[in-house]
């Protein structure tokens, strides 16, 4: 065969998988690095022409991201390589000039495929090598062993490391609404797809089994899947203790299985390096269309049973392609979970019988799920099918996230030239949709939009994803321990629709039946002082009121326990008509607060602050009685933006004060970064907030942060004398005067802020407080004030 084709049209020459078995009799125990060299081995061999010079002339290599490295604090028990693509390319005998880590995400083998066929396209390479493995059930069966194999691999040199790209694919608010697991997101979806067509459960539950059944026999067939047993429909749908529910509606046999010991390789080079290097013409297979596409983020999406981008993909690609979807041989979509599939089948108007079937694999819950680097097995089977019938064209879907990221690739062996994709103009068009507003605290009677039920060693979760009848938006929500009543509900035949009922507290939104049976086991509690606190001492002195967090030996940084008690004392106080200042400080001498308490965020407890900010301050509003900071020792962190909140600061002479959250790797996203550089220079703040430097008492008040300076250990007396001062003035007109620079503080123009109405000033004037301060000088006496 010959072709007509520029040079440098990229096509894939050679494929290769491999895979073990624990308890196979020729199992070894490969490391994730070995899989991939096994593959990438295999895939040179698929080329028929020589291995070594082949080795050699590879110029870029790019490695999946393992489940193990692709996000924060994820574990290695056996340890890692740190630089994988170069680990596995040391391997087989190559030295590419470039290597690249691609990001996180099922979507990653083809786009990264894409992307390396368009620089071979432009010149920038000839021959690059893309692969990726998943040792997980090898890490698992040895974690615990006291003689485990140690996967631990320093070989350094050159490495494009793209990171975990995990925007818009998660979120910490999802998180902590108990949506962290694939399953439970992915239920949601399908719930609201269920609702969507109408039908009842065990009819849906049939229907996910009858688009899975077929992939069953596919992975029963091919040497290299992890669950190679045929099953029907009904040994899928139907719930067992073999097939326990993971996340309603799903049970065990329809999510991906992510248990196993594979890796994946395929070798893609210039024509011109394809005849340099003896590769034969029927090993060639070309790239006739591609895209990519990103869909919003899960909560802001227009509809919960469908993500647009993945049928989008598909049909831009196969524009690219110039052909139908008529046209089109076999499909391997992306199918962790049946709604991965159905998405596409829905947008493109196919039916789950379609006699073509929808993988060659097997399907990650069959053949199984190796990580993000499936569709890289999906691209090797689709490479296979089109040398078996030349001319015949594969496509393949890769999903990767909530529904996030699609990849699209059509192949056929029939020479093409390299087309450049258009995804930018798809992804424009997909974007230019609205949001679905969002609501982070909700609060009120609401509809379910959608839900799921996650089934763990803990119990039962419930999840809401809702809209709020006051306003439409959506939230989500966690059901509370207990509530009898709305798993009830959840497990009627279709609770979408229904009304709830949801609260915001401190933790996140939770969601009962009703107001009353919220009530009943989530109370609101009445505002006012506890006899007592366990982080924070409070003393009243008349109308003064002393808060001391009490936590000396962790410097009195704050926990979300702790800060819930602060928020409760604020409330307290700005509800009081007795108390008319307050005084903040730290027990001791040596810290005024040093911010989060960063020992109890790594033991992986819940994180979270209540509605009004940290320490109940930073986001509070409005603030209309004073809170004085008395700063004795550090004030880092959170403990610094606390003090920025206050309305007056004093500092003693030891005083540090620092937003030292890039140190940390974190913001300052509790007012830091909002309110220092409405408080100093731009260019000073700027400094402080970039390079989290520590400035003294005397360098604060320079700037005009701080109001006093006062000597060491005597910063709660130093308020004390400034919150007597202010106590000699009419409360009423303090509260009154802090209300107006409030309420006048954006606008600009500084004429039309002290001509503006104020509703607080005309209630000052017609006060019995302003009448006393007048009666009281013209009767040369002390005023006595009633705060009314």
């Amino acid at each position: 065969m010959s072709t007509a084709v520029p040079d440098t049209t990229p096509v894939v020459v050679g494929v290769g998988q491999y895979a073990e078995n624990i308890g196979d009799s020729d199992y070894e125990g490969l490391s994730g690095v070995g899989l991939a060299a096994r593959a990438a081995e295999r895939a040179l061999a698929d080329t028929g022409a020589d291995v070594a010079a082949l080795a050699r002339a590879i110029d870029t290599v790019g490695g999946i991201r393992q489940f193990e490295i692709s996000g924060p604090g994820m574990q290695a028990p056996l340890g890692r390589s740190d630089n994988y693509p170069r680990s596995v390319s040391g391997r087989i005998g190559a030295d590419p000039a470039r290597a690249i880590l691609e990001v996180a995400g099922g979507q990653g083998p083809q786009h990264l495929l894409t992307e390396l066929a368009g620089e071979i396209a432009a010149g920038r390479s000839e021959v690059a090598l893309l692969f990726g493995s998943e040792a997980i059930s090898t890490v698992r069966h040895f974690a615990a062993a006291p003689d485990k194999p140690d996967f631990s691999e320093t070989v350094g040199g050159q490495l494009e490391d793209r990171g975990y790209g995990l925007a818009g694919v998660s979120s910490r608010h999802r998180a902590n609404h108990g949506m962290v697991d694939a399953p439970s997101t992915y239920a949601v979806c399908e719930n609201a797809r269920r609702a969507r067509l109408g039908g009842g459960r065990e009819e849906y539950a049939l229907a996910m089994g009858r688009l899975f059944e077929p992939f069953t026999s596919v992975a029963a067939k091919n040497p290299y899947a992890a669950a190679p047993v045929e099953r029907t429909a009904a040994e899928l749908a139907t719930v067992t203790d073999r097939n326990r529910m993971i996340s309603d509606p799903y049970p065990r046999f329809l999510v991906s299985r992510d248990q196993v010991n594979q890796g994946a390789a395929v070798l893609v080079v210039s024509v011109a390096a394809a005849r340099r290097l003896g590769i034969p013409e029927d090993r060639w297979v070309y790239l006739h269309g591609h895209a990519d596409a990103y869909e919003r983020e899960l909560l802001k999406r227009a509809d919960l049973s469908r993500a647009p981008s993945a049928p989008a993909a598909v049909q831009e690609a196969l524009s690219v392609a110039g052909i139908d979807l008529a046209d089109v041989d076999t499909f391997d979509l992306y199918s962790c979970f049946p709604i991965a599939v159905e998405n596409v089948l829905d947008g493109l108007g196919l039916r789950a019988e379609d006699p073509r079937g929808f993988t060659l694999t097997g399907g990650l819950p069959f053949f199984g799920g190796a990580g993000n680097n499936y569709s890289m097995h999906a691209i090797a089977e689709t490479v296979a099918a089109c040398r078996a019938r030349p001319a015949s064209v594969g496509l393949v879907g890769a999903n990767g996230g909530s529904l996030s990221k699609y990849s699209v690739g059509v192949y056929s062996t029939t020479p093409a030239p390299w087309r450049p994709g258009t995804s930018a103009a798809l992804q424009a068009r997909l974007d230019a949709v609205p949001d679905v507003p969002v609501a982070e605290r909700a609060d009120g009677p609401a509809t379910i939009e959608s839900w799921t039920i996650r089934h763990g060693r803990d119990g039962l979760t419930p999840i809401v994803i809702g809209r709020l009848e006051a306003s439409d938006q959506r939230f989500i929500a966690m059901g509370l321990p207990g509530d009898d009543e709305l798993l009830e509900l959840l497990h009627t035949d279709q609770p979408i629709g229904a009304s709830v009922f949801v609260r915001n507290i401190g933790p996140g939104n939770r969601v009962s039946t009703s107001r009353a049976r919220m009530d009943e086991l989530l109370p609101v509690r009445p505002i006012g002082f506890r006899a007592s606190y366990e982080y924070v001492e409070v003393r009243r002195d008349g109308h003064l009121l002393e808060v001391t967090i009490n936590r000396p030996d962790k410097r009195n940084s704050l926990t979300p326990p702790a800060n819930d008690e602060l928020a409760e004392i604020w409330d307290a106080y700005l509800a009081d008509d007795e108390l008319w200042v307050a005084i903040l400080t730290g027990a001791g001498v040596d810290a005024f607060s040093a911010g989060n308490d960063l020992s109890y965020a790594a033991t992986g407890k819940p994180r979270y602050l209540p509605r009004t900010g940290f320490g109940g301050l930073t986001h509070r509003a409005p603030m209309d009685k004073p809170v004085i900071a008395a700063v004795n020792g550090y004030a880092f962190g959170g403990g610094f933006e606390m003090a920025l909140a206050c309305h007056l600061v004093v500092a003693d002479e030891a005083a540090q004060f620092g937003l030292t959250e890039v140190r940390v790797g974190l913001v300052a996203g509790a007012g830091g970064a909002v309110r220092l550089p409405r408080q100093l220079a731009p260019k000073i703040a700027t400094e402080l907030l970039l390079t989290g430097r520590r400035m003294g008492a005397a360098e604060a008040a320079s700037y005009g942060l701080v109001n006093r300076v006062v000597p060491r250990g005597t910063a709660l007396q130093g308020a004390r004398a400034l919150a007597a001062e202010i106590l000699e003035g009419s409360p009423t007109s303090v509260r009154t005067t802090l209300r107006l620079m409030t309420d006048t503080a954006a606008e600009p123009d500084v004429t039309a802020a002290v001509n503006a109405p104020s509703a607080a000033v005309d209630a000052l004037l017609m006060s019995e407080d302003a009448v006393e301060g007048m009666t009281a000088f013209a009767q040369k006496r002390s005023p006595r004030w009633v705060n009314r």
